[in-house]
């Protein structure tokens, strides 16, 4: 096949422009390779939803071309969401012993028994398909056995790193395959997909051992209990709260069913070093002092916050905050949820604990400035694209590829289901594919839409208003009613003249229509929620939801 007519189009369906919710489509010809498939947590318009996965409605319509979904490493952004929809493609799941355990476990959790097939993979394998061959590069990140996806094709390799930084004093199974990266390099990189989560942030991440001595300090330091939280899929701040118990002579204490399940994991597979006699079960907290004790917690979906603040509010199934507790967060808050952590720690204060957030006890696993230079250096790529990212982060991490050499024209800022198409040594957008967010409300998948969020809205701003009315068609007259119901516009008893206003309203509307020879129930009520919204607004300065009931008798 000639080079510059092999077909190579790449489609993000998620990961660009927000935080979470990765899955990136590569397509060789007539290959079609799924990269990740991550959750996201709703940001705070998206009234009650719990989590927001991608549209794979592109996917569905291609199911014959699939070959595989590469998961590039174990945290919920890049897996949680094959949960929602493995039931509808039959295709292999592929990543690391770790990746697949931690996936595994949550189908099990889902009670899933679909006959899924996944395909055990490390650095050192090489997948063959009919346009592509695919093969893999460990990468330092916050969890353990992360790797970035190389695809090679004819036209040279396309390389998506995953998450990544670079720490040089991470230990052995942290450590990132720099060597490789270079010969990936070396042998020419025909576009690179990188991580941008940091890409406005200057020089480096800070190292794991910074904060893993300044833990330690901490531990040593605190005079009442440690409760140290983190989401559950952080292994490596779990590791630093082991390290820091045992050398403090803490024993610990975990609580959340998602942490156990993952720390379970990860110790079963050899990935956490945990001292001989260090975790005891909750019942037996109570034969240990205070100073002795270290809790290890985080809460549903594995993530902390609203845990402490039932734990500071008693409502805890298993803990409540005493004075003298020390608190360790180490978890930087999802997009919109700051305001949500400034709360709980002043909560936390209130209740007499001390409270450590922010570098001296959690590090971010993403790389900054520097760390994107050197994997730009690395891979010496010809076509660049920033992925991981809100469109601020995308945009700096562009103009990082720009000063390291990368030609503008080479540069593509995706938005989610832009085609973008690599052909004679172009790069440019092609069309668009359907991608946008399916919305879980508890057990709905895309149940709720654009319409349902708004209702929520105005539910939340400025309340309900339910008109009810009984008529008899025959006689023409109002049995009962107008009944007003009010929720969250205004406490009726202190608005007596308001609701009687109202209530002569809907009254002389229903009279009128009724006399008339042919009337529609739907007339009727447009015309109560025109009358009501105008006079509500000019008398309260705001709009409820105005639904009316007319019933026949």
């Amino acid at each position: 096949m000639n080079k510059t007519t092999q077909k190579i189009r790449i489609i993000p369906l998620g990961g660009v422009g927000e935080l979470g919710k990765n899955m990136y489509v590569i397509e060789v010809e007539d290959d079609l390779f799924v990269i990740d498939a991550g959750l996201m947590y709703p940001e705070d318009e998206m009234f009650g939803i719990d989590i927001v996965i991608p549209d794979i409605t592109y996917l569905l319509e291609n199911r014959t071309r699939l070959r595989g979904i590469f998961l590039s490493h174990g945290h919920e952004d890049h897996t949680g969401a094959l949960l929602y929809f493995l039931d509808k493609l039959s295709v292999p799941i592929f990543g690391t012993k770790l990746t697949l355990a931690l996936t595994k476990e949550k189908l099990q959790e889902k009670n899933s028994r679909l006959p899924y097939e996944f395909r055990e993979i490390d650095e050192n394998t090489r997948l063959s398909f009919t346009h592509a061959n695919i093969s893999f590069f460990r990468v330092n990140h916050s969890i353990p056995d992360s790797v970035g996806i190389q695809i090679e094709t004819e036209n040279g390799s396309i390389v998506y790193t995953g998450d990544f930084k670079f720490d040089q004093s991470a230990t052995e199974q942290y450590r990132a395959s720099i060597n490789k990266m270079a010969k990936i390099g070396e042998k020419g990189v025909l576009c690179l997909l990188s991580d941008s989560t940091e890409a406005e942030k200057v020089g480096y991440t800070p190292s794991e051992v910074q904060v893993e001595n300044s833990v330690e300090e901490v531990f040593e330091k605190a005079e009442g209990r440690v409760i140290f939280a983190c989401y559950a899929s952080s292994v490596n701040a779990i590791q630093r709260l082991l390290n820091a118990s045992f050398q403090s002579g803490r024993k610990v204490v975990i609580v959340g069913k998602t942490l156990q399940h993952v720390f379970q994991i990860t110790q079963q597979l050899g990935y956490l070093e945990v001292h001989e006699d260090l975790i005891i079960r909750y019942e037996d907290m109570g034969k240990y002092k205070p100073h002795e004790i270290a809790i290890l917690m985080s809460g549903h979906q594995g993530e902390p916050l609203e845990a402490l603040q039932k734990m500071v509010k008693r409502s805890h199934k298993l803990l409540q905050i005493e004075k003298n507790d020390t608190v360790l967060i180490a978890a930087s808050p999802h997009r919109g949820g700051e305001i949500f952590l400034i709360r709980t720690v002043d909560m936390l204060f209130r209740a007499g604990a001390n409270v450590i957030t922010g570098p001296k006890v959690h590090v971010s696993g993403h790389g900054r400035e520097e760390e994107l230079k050197l994997m730009i250096n690395l891979m010496r790529p010809k076509f660049f694209i920033p992925i991981h990212g809100e469109y601020r982060m995308l945009k700096a991490h562009a103009n990082i590829a720009e000063k390291m050499g990368v030609d503008r024209d080479c540069i593509f800022i995706p938005e989610k289901g832009d085609v973008i198409e690599i052909k004679n040594g172009q790069i440019r957008q092609n069309g668009r594919v359907t991608a946008g967010n399916i919305l879980i409300d508890g057990s709905g998948v895309g149940d709720v839409g654009n319409i349902v969020l708004r209702d929520r809205k105005v539910l939340s701003q400025d309340g309900i208003l339910i008109v009810v009315v009984s008529i008899n068609r025959n006689e023409k007259k109002v049995v009962s009613g107008p009944e007003i119901i009010s929720r969250g516009f205004v406490y009726v008893r202190e608005s007596e003249e308001l609701m009687g206003q109202v209530t002569k309203m809907v009254k002389d509307i229903v009279t009128k229509n009724i006399k008339l020879h042919n009337f529609e129930w739907s007339n009727i009520k447009q015309e109560m929620r025109e009358s009501l919204n105008s006079y509500l607004f000019s008398k309260t300065k705001r709009k409820p939801m105005i639904i009316p009931i007319i019933m026949e008798v």
